[in-house]
């Protein structure tokens, strides 16, 4: 770049970049996130943002994400090392674009250390090459839970995950929502039962998956595209609208796996769906929070059995605020064995700007302060500093203002940043040991002594 050019300073596409009240409102989630994941058991871990290139591409793990690779850019003094730093086959690497693929490199790494089932939770950041656009990053904040066992893993761990979904958005307070319950296993079982080829099936169950999106008139454009019959077509078609209570859409699958052909797998399914549902109900998780969709699919090749899909009532067009399921292979990839996991993800930065947009959420103030010691008099600021920290140590957030303006000034100051409270102290008051404490919602000011300021703030924060 010559000198003079100028700087495109801006953030690149896809990117985003929180303002303070945004960021903040991001980390109050996070909290939420955080507790209830650890009231369940789960242990925080963090895999780099980069993996080798073959890890992420193992087995069909990229399915349709675009990976961003990593390349080293020489400065101009050192382009002669250009060949040696080529990193090619087993030393490319990339971006991770999930959480679930890196965890299970991860437990390939360390699978002597670990304890089994191991239950983690991971909220790092991951990228994705996809066109950015409203509401979707190319860099976002994804909060994941997996356990993962050797061999066996009990169908409870499955039951257990919408009750997770359950709290964490109660807690949050988003409205009435809806947890979307399949089971590939019926899927696939019923694909068996219409005479659909093995090889044709991974790719049906991903257009089923495009059902919300496409409408039910493409969906069977795209199966009879797929050499799937218009009979066939129009089977899948009503089998997915089956509708209705939890128990009567078991009750029709089970009766439908009575009456057709090859439904070992199909009554799997319905085994397992079953098992899940009374654990989900065993958990306390109420009966309008969770249904038996038998649309939802799930587009990655890696899930194999429970599938799940969070709506938001009344703004479904906001799409899946959470999402997961049941796989087998996936870990097994790395080590030659049988691990199956199971797992949910929030996109967390994702989710942030839509229900800001939707108006369903709503940014915090910039600061955490809940409390501005004002500036009166420069020779009182020792008395501020004490103050202040006086304030701090009662559990009180605090910005002491160190620069000398007009009071009004810094009402506004406080004011712009969410405050509503200033603690006011000239010579009189710092000589009687006293402070004003003035509400700036209301205007309110009251008189208080310095001794009972901790505990006359407290009061005013539990009203406000």
């Amino acid at each position: 770049m010559a000198k003079g050019d100028k700087i495109n300073f801006s953030t690149p596409s896809g990117f985003p970049e929180f303002l303070p009240s945004e960021k903040r409102l991001e980390l109050y989630l996070l909290d939420i996130i955080r507790r209830v994941f650890e009231s369940y058991g789960f242990t925080p871990i963090e895999t780099p943002a980069v993996e080798r290139l073959e890890v992420l591409q193992a087995k069909g793990n990229q399915g349709d994400n675009i990976i961003y690779g990593i390349d080293p850019i020489l400065p101009p003094n050192r382009q002669a090392e250009r060949d040696k730093s080529g990193e090619t086959g087993s030393e490319a690497r990339a971006l991770k674009f999930d959480q679930t693929v890196p965890l299970a490199a991860y437990i390939a790494r360390h699978l002597n250390e670990l304890t089994f089932p191991f239950a983690r939770y991971q909220t790092d950041v991951v990228f994705r090459g996809e066109r950015a656009k409203d509401g979707r990053f190319r860099q976002f904040r994804q909060c994941d839970i997996d356990v993962v066992a050797r061999r066996e893993l009990s169908l409870l761990y499955d039951a257990q995950m919408p009750a997770i979904i359950t709290e964490i958005f109660e807690a949050i307070n988003i409205g009435d929502f809806l947890i979307r319950i399949n089971n590939r296993k019926v899927l696939t079982g019923f694909f068996k039962s219409l005479g659909i080829a093995e090889n044709q099936i991974k790719s049906c169950i991903g257009i089923v998956d495009t059902l919300e999106k496409i409408g039910e008139s493409k969906v069977k454009q795209d199966l009879e595209k797929e050499g799937v019959s218009a009979e066939q077509a129009q089977k899948i078609i009503e089998f997915i609208k089956i509708d209705g209570s939890v128990d009567e859409v078991l009750d029709k699958l089970k009766h439908l796996a009575q009456n057709l052909l090859e439904t070992e797998q199909l009554s799997l399914g319905v085994t397992e769906l079953e098992t899940v549902i009374a654990g989900v109900r065993n958990l306390g998780v109420a009966e309008n929070r969770f249904c038996i969709d038998l649309s939802i699919a799930r587009g990655l090749d890696y899930y194999t059995g429970t599938v799940y899909e969070t709506t938001l009532l009344g703004h479904e067009a906001l799409g899946s605020i959470c999402s997961g399921g049941r796989y087998e292979e996936l870990v097994g990839v790395f080590l030659g064995e049988k691990m199956p996991g199971v797992g949910i993800s929030i996109g967390l930065t994702r989710l942030i700007s839509r229900l800001l947009k939707a108006g369903i959420l709503s940014i915090l103030a910039a600061t955490p302060a809940q409390v501005m010691v004002v500036n009166m008099q420069e020779d009182l600021m020792p008395t501020y500093l004490k103050v202040s920290q006086h304030l701090r140590q009662a559990g009180i957030n605090v910005i002491t203002n160190f620069d000398k303006r007009p009071l009004g000034k810094q009402f506004q100051l406080a004011d712009k940043q969410g405050i509503q409270f200033c603690v006011i102290i000239g010579s009189e008051e710092a000589a009687a040991q006293k402070s004003s404490l003035k509400d700036l919602k209301t205007g309110e000011q009251v008189e208080v002594l310095l001794e009972n300021l901790a505990e006359e703030i407290k009061k005013c924060l539990l009203k406000s």
